[in-house]
């Protein structure tokens, strides 16, 4: 149940994520569902095998590179959907921004409703 939840939550927070940055784009709620779902198998399979690769990387920026992963992860899962688009590089760099801020907040908030 918690992650049917923090799944909606997601595709609501990619759609806040259009309306706050004029960068992204989503064309309706299930190519929300469908990119936030996309979004977090790329977080879950691609990601770990990124930082691994680009560990020197990392630690020579002092974990900014990490910044750079999670606009890769989020421009790349709206090159592979058609009702998800991103402009460009910077864009996916600051719409990933406020993704994962908001993602923060969700996973708190239903954290908080689910310990209890």
């Amino acid at each position: 149940m918690r992650l049917i939840i923090q799944w909606l939550l997601s595709a609501l927070a990619l759609l806040a994520v259009t309306y706050l940055y004029s960068g992204v784009r989503v064309d309706s709620f299930t190519s929300a569902l469908i990119a936030a779902a996309v979004i977090g198998l790329l977080n879950m399979v691609v990601r770990p095998i990124l930082v691994v690769l680009t560990l020197p990387v990392t630690v020579v920026t002092l974990g900014l590179f990490l910044f750079v992963i999670n606009a890769l992860m989020f421009w790349s899962a709206s090159g592979l959907l058609g009702g998800f688009h991103v402009d460009g590089f910077w864009a996916a760099l600051l719409g990933s921004l406020i993704y994962s801020l908001l993602n923060l907040l969700i996973d708190r908030v239903v954290g908080d409703v689910f310990k209890r």
